[in-house]
């Protein structure tokens, strides 16, 4: 429960958020099943009932998208479609660019909007918050040149009180750690594959099952794994049994050499690389 002060603040921004919302008259959601785009998928079906839409991307980049997203739409009785699309299979995005983001974007936004044109609904929106201005975020500037909405934005709302609002409404993901295309583990300029995202799934999967929470395996080349999480579990990880059967399912996965990152988890670290102008501004402790 949000109580007090904070929580009539959220209600606040809950209300306002369904007003804007009920405006668009029927809109169509890019519904990925993470807690930003659940928030709108809840008040969106308040505001808007039959008339929203939610729409998940099956992809190479993120294959376990659907299952959850599927489960928490039937909950809420939202409309829920699936649609497939191989990023992969286009070679400019494949060779994994700074620009990768943008033209996935792209792709699976103009699949979205053809999408809205046959079902006659006239808005196109996405679970972007505020805070995601402040990241490299090249997916934002495709968004902006589609026309497709981003309602978190537009309301001001950051990640902190987009929680609020799942919390408020009880939604089951309210507490989730955020999750990214698997694409986002791979240095820019090395070639995506799925057999690389194969690898990567197995080994976060493993890390998770091991009690880490949130987590970022890296895959820094064919050879090395650097693995990413929160700075008050590395005396956990380098642990004698631990750091044993880390290393040992690493080889498993064909890395020959294991790191941990001391910077701990951050979201977008591969972005550093880049420069300063695209370096995320916030590190998480």
């Amino acid at each position: 429960m949000v109580c007090g002060r904070m929580g009539k603040e959220i209600t606040k921004k809950y209300e306002s958020l369904k007003r804007a919302l009920a405006s668009m008259k029927s809109a169509l959601l890019s519904y990925s099943g993470g807690v930003d785009s659940t928030v709108l998928l809840a008040v969106g079906k308040e505001a808007l009932g039959k008339n929203l839409i939610a729409v998940t991307i099956i992809s190479p980049l993120q294959p376990e998208a659907g299952s959850t997203a599927s489960r928490i739409a039937g909950e809420l009785g939202v409309r829920h479609l699936s649609v497939e699309i191989n990023e992969l299979a286009d070679p400019v995005l494949s060779q994994n660019p700074p620009e990768r983001c943008y033209i996935c974007k792209r792709k699976r936004f103009k699949v979205l909007l053809e999408l809205s044109e046959k079902k006659g609904v006239a808005e196109v929106i996405d679970g972007s918050n505020r805070d995601d201005l402040s990241e490299y975020r090249p997916g934002l500037r495709a968004a902006s040149e589609l026309g497709i909405r981003s309602p978190l934005i537009e309301m001001g709302l950051s990640k902190d009180e987009v929680r609020g609002i799942a919390r408020l409404l009880g939604l089951p993901n309210w507490d989730e750690p955020p999750s990214t295309c698997y694409a986002t583990r791979i240095p820019y300029g090395q070639n995506i594959t799925t057999e690389k995202i194969f690898t990567i799934q197995q080994g976060e999967k493993f890390l998770e099952e091991l009690g880490f929470g949130q987590i970022r395996l890296r895959y820094v080349d064919e050879k090395t794994a650097r693995i990413e999480l929160a700075p008050r579990l590395i005396p956990k990880i380098v642990s004698d049994d631990i750091r044993r059967r880390v290393i040992e399912e690493m080889r498993r996965l064909g890395f020959t050499y294991v790191t941990l990152d001391m910077a701990g988890y951050r979201p977008g670290s591969m972005n550093e690389a880049l420069g300063n102008e695209h370096a995320p501004k916030r590190l998480q402790a």
